[in-house]
């Protein structure tokens, strides 16, 4: 909702608003009796959720080209129905300028691919609510707050009567001065407006959290833009580690090497599989012994010879163990832009993306330990928000989502993971939280204060960072 939005309290005005605003799309023109149903539970559901509604027609609009529903049959204007509604100069600026955003738009297209993998129905309406919404919050363009009695009321109505009465209003009356407006609104908006959807939103729609209350939305935005701003801080080449370390993998399996050689140059030692070809030239048909074998006696023969060289692929395995007493994190202090605990799951979900980029030659495991505090689980909702911001890595196994009951727990399964990967411990608290491993490294992050405090390996004390990306980089030094 902006602060311009209009409020439409008279039932007859509203009910126009509506009627005449479906015919004024131009994806599918005329109004499509078949899809008219569908348009209008579009509509309900963003008047239902209190959110001010722009004109029908452009809620159809965007619905027919994220569902695909304009392709197939053609349907023609006809001449009288081309006078009909907006003039023919504002129609214009509309499909070049709001239309014409929408189709060349790649969040539009993303947010499109993620849509139709929705169940049609509801879900298809809270969907496009939402698109809606977060593209009206962006953009900044006029609606109309009305009563959803009014959409609900049409829902039982033949689709011809309400088109014919949408039709028969704009010949009497003409086109609602409102509609005009909001189609400008729009229209100058959208100009303005660099990309319809921003990559929090994007990620809402292909993780279903578009679907979730709103206040699970803005938590995830709230992450996302925070991890945003801290990648915003790293150089994009890897940040160079820590002087002074010196770690050589000592646990090296059978399939995590690889022959890289090739055939480099040419030897008199080698197999007969190595041999080079022309070499059969000095055979003869003879039975006695011929060039070639005496040049085989005397190893004059050549043979391709091969760089054996050897391909490793590191396992790295990264474990974060999240305490129960980061419930206490939930608050914002004063000189931040987002709570503790927003700021950490940012922070988190930056070192997993530069991680990923910087180290894409090794085999990566990020696992996110959640300890329980007894029977209870107080970092349910920052869990599930962790499986939803890396749902697609949780799909091919690159991350795993863990509770825990006790850190004896933890312990071994970071023990497990040491046979077979270099460990990476991060233990995250409201304290500094000790924790000793056999094999593996641990950082100890204390979030007491509103900028994060760090401590490595054998530290005895954490040192406390400027900023929460200092604090990344810092991690990412010793994690590198």
């Amino acid at each position: 909702m902006t602060a311009n939005d209009i409020e439409i309290r008279d039932l007859d005005e509203a009910r126009r608003y509506v009627v005449q605003g479906l015919w004024l799309q131009r994806v599918i023109f005329p109004p499509p009796v078949d899809y008219l149903r569908l348009h209008l539970q579009w509509a309900l559901e963003i008047a239902s959720s209190g959110d001010a509604l722009p004109p029908i027609g452009f809620v159809a609009d965007v619905g027919n080209v994220v569902f695909n529903l304009d392709r197939g049959e053609k349907r023609p204007k006809t001449e009288g129905e081309q006078t009909l509604g907006l003039s023919s100069t504002l129609g214009r600026m509309y499909e070049d300028h709001v239309l014409g955003k929408l189709y060349g738009d790649w969040s539009f297209a993303d947010a499109g691919d993620a849509l139709r993998r929705y169940e049609m129905g509801r879900n298809w309406a809270r969907g496009l609510a939402f698109l809606v919404h977060q593209f009206r919050r962006r953009a900044e363009f006029l609606g109309v707050l009305l009563p959803p009695s009014v959409l609900r009321g049409m829902l039982d109505q033949p689709a011809e009567e309400i088109i014919a009465e949408g039709r028969q209003s704009l010949i009497e009356f003409g086109i609602m001065p409102l509609l005009e407006k909001c189609y400008l609104s729009m229209v100058d908006a959208t100009r303005r407006t660099a990309e319809v959807l921003s990559e929090a939103d994007i990620a809402a729609l292909k993780n279903g959290l578009a679907l979730a209350p709103e206040s699970q939305r803005l938590a995830h935005e709230l992450v996302i833009r925070a991890s945003a701003e801290m990648l915003r801080s790293l150089p994009e080449q890897k940040v160079p580690p820590l002087s002074g370390r010196q770690e050589v993998p000592t646990r090296i399996l059978d399939e995590d090497t690889y022959p890289v050689g090739g055939f480099a140059a040419l030897a008199t030692r080698g197999s007969m599989e190595s041999l080079l070809h022309s070499q059969l030239a000095f055979m003869e048909p003879q039975v006695r012994p011929d060039l070639f074998d005496l040049k085989y006696l005397r190893d004059e023969l050549y043979y391709y010879s091969r760089d054996e060289n050897q391909f490793m692929r590191r396992r790295r395995s990264f474990v974060v163990v999240l305490f129960p007493d980061l419930v206490r994190a939930r608050f914002k202090d004063p000189e931040q832009s987002s709570q503790r605990i927003i700021l950490l799951l940012g922070l988190l979900r930056a070192a997993v993306i530069r991680l990923s980029q910087w180290l894409s030659n090794d085999a990566l495991q990020f696992d996110f330990v959640f300890l329980r505090d007894g029977q209870a689980a107080p970092l349910h909702h920052e869990q599930h928000l962790i499986s939803l911001l890396f749902r697609d890595q949780i799909e091919n196994r690159t991350v795993q989502v863990l509770p825990a009951p006790s850190l004896d727990v933890v312990m071994s399964h970071c023990r497990q993971r040491t046979g077979r990967s270099e460990v990476q411990i991060l233990s995250v608290a409201m304290r500094d939280e000790p924790i000793e491993c056999e094999d593996a490294v641990v950082t100890r992050l204390d979030l007491s204060q509103s900028t994060p405090a760090i401590a490595h390996g054998t530290d005895l004390e954490t040192e406390i960072q400027e900023s929460w990306s200092s604090t990344l980089e810092r991690l990412l030094q010793l994690w590198i």
